[in-house]
């Protein structure tokens, strides 16, 4: 049994895991520049009336759009993942950074207020797009740094968090359909 004075609290838990993973990435790439690149894969597949079944290692979730849209209301919609996804991402980065930058977070907390027209979703109107029109984050952090200390941080995030810079910047998309038999 370990005794609670000596077990490493989340703060030191998350720092060590945060500074391995920062030095064992730097050894990887250092050895290998091409480890550096990723690809990630996501399986899904319908059900229901616009409901899926997504499979990504070996995770599993499932999504679906409230009545109003079609659905059966048995999961979290697909643009509500992608708030998830933007808010969960950012929480990531804003740990990393801010130990990185000798930064203190004691907590963090994020909204997203994704914005979205169904006018283009359902092409009534062809000059509105399907997507958000806008996204707001509203992030709160406690901790003892300086108003300035935390723009810092909220800068370096903003620079480097990959889901944001989904939201922010095209990404070239290729699709193409097959005929399962």
């Amino acid at each position: 049994m370990t005794n609670a004075a000596s077990a490493p609290t989340v703060s030191e838990d998350r720092a060590q895991r945060l500074q391995e993973a920062g030095k064992g990435w730097g050894e990887r790439i250092s050895a290998a520049p091409q480890s550096a690149k990723l690809t990630f894969t996501v399986e899904g597949e319908g059900f229901d009336s616009v409901a899926s079944n997504i499979v990504s290692g070996k995770h599993t979730f499932q999504v679906d759009e409230p009545a109003a849209l079609g659905g059966n209301d048995i999961a979290a919609s697909p643009v509500e993942y992608a708030l998830g996804a933007l808010i969960s991402c950012q929480v990531v980065v804003y740990r990393l950074y801010a130990q990185n930058l000798g930064i203190q977070v004691d907590e963090v907390k994020i909204q997203a207020n994704g914005h979205l027209d169904v006018r283009g979703l359902f092409g009534i109107d062809k000059s509105i797009r399907p997507g958000f029109s806008s996204v707001e984050l509203d992030i709160q952090i406690s901790g003892p740094e300086s108003a300035e200390r935390y723009e810092e941080l909220r800068q370096a995030v903003d620079a480097h968090c990959p889901v944001l810079d989904l939201f922010a910047n095209p990404v070239p998309v290729t699709t193409a359909v097959s005929i399962a038999s």
